[in-house]
């Protein structure tokens, strides 16, 4: 009798670093930089799987060391239980450098002496896991090594006695099979009769089996793929699953025919194959989305092949995998371009659906003032040099009010505000980061011209933010320097993977209706740029608001949403404010900054106050803000 299944995907597997190359078209050695990526097959797997909607779980072994820490993390963010990531602290987490040669060709090193997942053993199974899974994905590449081998078995044994299912990817690398040379890592066949033996003793425990044309061969022990998987049904009466590329899949629920086209055959997606790597692993996860609800056969190739296709046009493995709401869209959309990664709105489906995190509320302390701050240490005859100590301090009060909540957050800048910019980094609070000059009108950056070299080396956590002072109504000549501005920031945002806050103040003295801002934030969306975030004035307006949450729920439904500035005003005020805006739910919040710490910082730099004093203070400050927010939200509440 089958037992209560709390668990969609159980893998088990290989589970590493990927040090993706990031020039394209050339050899892995001219390669000058490497994006940072979380990899091996079955891992790949299990975010895929999760991305898609599916409960899955991971069994590997990483190193007790920063890069298993990185796999750890980014899995918790997938929504992947990780409670089967084992921390091994005697091996190094594996790592793999590979890259996009060209159409072809895609080099791979794989870095995996004694390492940790090819550790796992029989007794790193826990059978409560894999009773509570409903399937059970074991991999090919694995069996390489007896105790892994050992472990898959084991598993794969418990899934079956307690009515689960059982899914083998045959995921064949020769190289850690030790048949090929170290450099030869992309080659994807050898013949070798003891490895299709040792392969083909996980078969009879196998409900579904996929593999290429490639890895058939090597299970079946023959090159002639309808011979091959004839001598794999003599073995199993699993599905068979056979991938070819850009013609689809064809499936084999019963006997093989005398050709591939005879089995249900999923067409595939016309799309440019920009990298094949990981687009397997997308065609399992697509596959088992549809499998493991029971869908038809033919709706599973269909899936199947969408995720394959989807990944095989961008850089990168697991980040590439696709969401259930960009499977959708792709589904959707018939006239998609050839180069899929030029599809603009299937590319801001992934970015804005794969961010880590959801913010409902959030509160931010915004310290990343410099002019008023110097201004202000010239005025009470204080050092500059001081003010890193008081940004230190600033962030010290957050922690004191927030105390790890994932609902407050700092802005902070990169000069004064370094020192806390990195202590921040300990903690799990959104953390922004100003780019512009202040008080720049046109907007310029604090860096050279090319603004994505600058932002390649702020970490993948910071927010960017930009502060435009702006009105729909300025000068042609200035209001177009700022949009390109603008966009080029967006597009830098982009390709270094920061989110983009978009802060727009109105200049002073210009005029503003109930209709400016909401015609300032469509004219960005006109430009094609969707922030993250946007930083709005606390308008009292409600028609204001009511206009600017129609732009944003109609040009970007999967924007964060809206945190109010302070523009320096009196606390009541602000507090009107949350009162006038807490009916919008696309106002998550507040990102206050001199009404909090004008007072403090005078009083700090003349040396009226202590650390202690002034930590209270910016504290107590910050406190009866998130308070009042608070408040503003329940009494909504209420009166709905």
């Amino acid at each position: 009798m089958a037992e209560e299944k709390s668990i969609d995907l159980l893998a088990i597997g290989r589970s590493s670093i990927d040090l993706y190359g990031e020039q394209v078209g050339g050899r892995l050695e001219d390669m000058g930089s490497f994006a940072k990526y979380v990899g091996g097959s079955p891992t790949n797997t299990a975010i895929g799987v999760s991305r898609l909607g599916l409960k899955s779980a991971l069994l590997t072994r990483v190193g007790a060391d920063h890069m298993g820490r990185f796999i750890r993390e980014q899995l918790v963010r997938e929504g992947v239980d990780v409670s089967g990531v084992i921390a091994d602290p005697d091996r190094l987490t594996a790592l793999v450098i590979l890259g996009i040669r060209d159409r072809e060709s895609f080099p791979l090193i794989f870095y995996r002496e004694n390492c940790p997942d090819m550790a796992l053993s029989t007794d790193d199974v826990d059978e409560a896991q894999v009773r509570a899974a409903r399937a059970v994905l074991i991999n090919g590449t694995h069996l390489s090594q007896p105790g892994v081998f050992g472990a898959s078995m084991k598993a794969a044994e418990l899934a079956k006695a307690s009515g689960g299912k059982v899914v083998f990817d045959i995921d064949y690398r020769p190289v850690l099979w030790g048949l090929t040379s170290r450099d030869m890592g992309e080659d994807r066949f050898v013949a070798h009769q003891a490895v299709t033996a040792i392969l083909q003793k996980v078969l009879p425990l196998c409900d579904l089996v996929v593999g290429t044309e490639e890895e058939i061969h090597i299970l079946g022990g023959t090159t002639d793929t309808v011979a091959a998987l004839r001598a794999v049904r003599e073995r199993t009466g699993a599905l068979l699953v056979c991938k070819r590329g850009p013609k689809g899949c064809s499936a084999f629920p019963g006997a093989i025919p005398d050709s591939l086209d005879d089995g249900v055959v999923g067409p595939g997606f016309e799309v440019e194959v920009f990298n094949v790597l990981g687009a397997g692993d997308a065609f399992m996860s697509g596959f088992l989305r549809g499998w493991l609800r029971d869908l038809p056969l033919e709706r599973c190739c269909e899936l199947a092949n969408a995720a394959g296709a989807i990944v095989v046009s961008r850089h990168g493995c697991a980040p590439a995998m696709p969401t259930w709401p960009e499977m959708e869209a792709f589904l959707t959309k018939r006239d998609r371009p050839f180069r899929l990664r030029e599809d603009a709105e299937l590319e801001h489906v992934h970015w804005a659906t794969t961010r880590a995190g959801t913010y409902d509320e959030l509160a931010v302390l915004a310290i990343d003032h410099r002019v008023q701050l110097e201004e202000l240490a010239v005025e009470v005859g204080a050092d500059p040099a001081r003010l890193p100590a008081f940004k230190m301090l600033a962030l010290q009060a957050l922690h004191q009010v927030a105390a790890g909540d994932r609902r407050f957050g700092i802005l902070l800048d990169g000069g004064y505000g370094f020192d806390a910019l990195a202590a921040a980094a300990d903690h799990p609070y959104w953390i922004g980061r100003c780019i512009e000059v202040p008080r720049s009108r046109p907007v310029q950056f604090e860096c050279s011209d090319d603004v994505a070299t600058e932002l390649a080396t702020w970490p993948l956590n910071q927010v960017v933010k930009v502060l435009v002072f702006y009105h729909p109504d300025d000068p042609a000549d200035l209001r177009e320097r700022q949009e390109r501005q603008v966009l080029r920031l967006y597009d830098a945002c982009r390709k270094t993977r920061h989110e983009l806050l978009l802060e727009i103040i109105a200049p002073p003295g210009m005029a503003c209706d109930a209709a400016t801002i909401a015609r300032a934030v469509d004219r960005f969306y006109d430009l094609g740029v969707k922030p993250d975030w946007w930083k709005l004035e606390p308008l009292d307006d409600p028609a204001a608001w009511r206009n600017i949450e129609a732009v944003i729920a109609r040009r970007d439904p999967y924007c964060r949403g809206v945190v109010l500035l302070g523009l320096s005003q009196p606390l009541e005020t602000l507090v009107a404010a949350f009162e006038a805006t807490a009916k919008a739910p696309v106002v998550k919040g507040f990102a206050v900054g001199r009404t909090i710490f004008h007072e403090p910082a005078r009083a700090w730099l003349a040396g009226e106050i202590d650390d202690a004093v002034a930590v209270r203070r910016l504290a107590e400050t910050l406190s009866f803000l998130w308070d009042a927010w608070r408040r503003a939200r329940a009494g909504v509440g209420r009166a709905a």
